[in-house]
């Protein structure tokens, strides 16, 4: 069953060149000891651009670079193999915790040019996996690009780097597996990650399709509309039916009600519980604005009721989280067995959440968001 969520350098200076010219929007509001609400509509969607989707997408590609030079130094290594393949697996958790965190915002080119289902689908099949490294396939970068989605990203990294159970050793690498992986690496790099960033940038990039929001606008043709899809179907709510809907195509339900640990998302490594958490601490930031302004401040200034409601949700839901893994961090592949209760309790609040999202907060944007 497939589920489809389903360089330093230049990049940088683009990115703060980018960053610069957005930042500088919103101070001249700042300085005013009362703030209209159209301006601060402009401001949250100014920040969301800046500070919440492109920050996260550079800091994407950033680890995508450091996860690539520690497979190629894992390909070269001839002493401290092992060591080596530690800090690769460290940099795998490292780069999927920033991109499921992105997945609090799945608008755009994301969804829009594949990067997501071409980088991230699961689960995997290491019997195919190793189908195609007994294969006279020459799992050049080009090749890897032509592969069915299984084969790519993320999860093939995963099982190559962590092996079934995550006792992987160095020595077990051998000449193909290790080309296959460098070949994953660079794929993951150079055909996902850093064109998704570059999507975003500059004038023609999707985060100026947000800032210009509003009539003759084909993606947005109101503000409404964007925060419509930010808080619903391509962002906070549609993450949270993702990981908590209660049938087979949710990504805790479905291994925990067959129940059957390789149908959790990341399986190899035992990184699943901290993916899904990763998902509603992404759709959190959001909300919140990571830092800067958010849908958090909108709603404040209309109904702090409600805003105090959906902060308290999201913090139940993530909180929820530490109780499957325990004191013990106990693996989500073994908890669906062990931890079942702990497991439902965090599907109820993560459906209270997304019920507070798709109720409460889309009625507030539709009756308070006007142009």
């Amino acid at each position: 069953m497939t589920k489809y969520k389903y360089i330093p350098g230049i990049l940088s200076a683009s990115l703060i060149l980018f960053g610069l010219t957005f930042s500088s929007c919103s101070k001249s509001s700042d300085s005013s000891s009362v703030e209209s609400f159209t301006d601060l509509e402009k401001d949250v969607i100014t920040n969301f651009v800046n500070d919440v989707a492109i920050i996260q997408y550079a800091d994407l590609a950033s680890k995508a670079a450091d996860l690539n030079n520690d497979i190629l130094t894992l390909d070269t290594a001839t002493v401290n193999k092992d060591a080596r393949l530690q800090q690769a697996q460290a940099s795998w958790k490292a780069m999927r915790q920033t991109w499921e965190r992105c997945e609090g915002f799945l608008v755009g080119p994301v969804e829009g040019n594949d990067y997501d289902p071409n980088s991230d689908t699961w689960p995997t099949d290491y019997r195919q996996m190793d189908s195609l490294l007994a294969s006279s396939n020459s799992l050049t970068p080009d090749d890897v690009k032509a592969l069915d989605p299984t084969m790519r990203g993320y999860h093939p990294i995963e099982y190559l780097l962590f092996g079934k159970g995550g006792s992987r050793k160095a020595g077990e690498l051998d000449i193909r597996k290790k080309k296959y992986l460098v070949s994953l690496s660079s794929d993951l790099l150079n055909n996902n990650v850093k064109p998704l960033l570059t999507s975003w940038q500059g004038a023609g990039g999707f985060g100026n399709t947000i800032l210009t929001a509003g009539p003759g606008n084909a993606t947005f043709a109101s503000k409404r509309a964007f925060f419509l899809a930010v808080a619903g179907d391509n962002g906070m709510a549609d993450i949270c039916n993702e990981v908590g809907q209660q049938n087979e195509n949710g990504k805790i339900y479905n291994p925990y009600h067959i129940p059957d640990s390789s149908f959790a998302e990341s399986p190899y490594s035992g990184n699943s519980l901290t993916d899904f958490k990763n998902n509603i601490i992404g759709a959190q930031q959001v909300y919140l604005g990571n830092g800067g302004k958010g849908f958090k401040d909108l709603v404040a200034a209309k109904n702090k009721d409600l805003d105090n409601k959906i902060q308290a949700a999201f913090t139940a839901a993530i909180n929820s989280f530490d109780n499957i893994s325990g004191s013990d961090n106990m693996r989500f592949e073994v908890a669906i067995y062990q931890r079942r209760t702990q497991i439902q309790a965090t599907l109820t609040a993560i459906n209270n959440l997304q019920a507070l999202l798709e109720s409460d907060l889309i009625a507030f944007i539709t009756q308070n968001i006007k142009d």
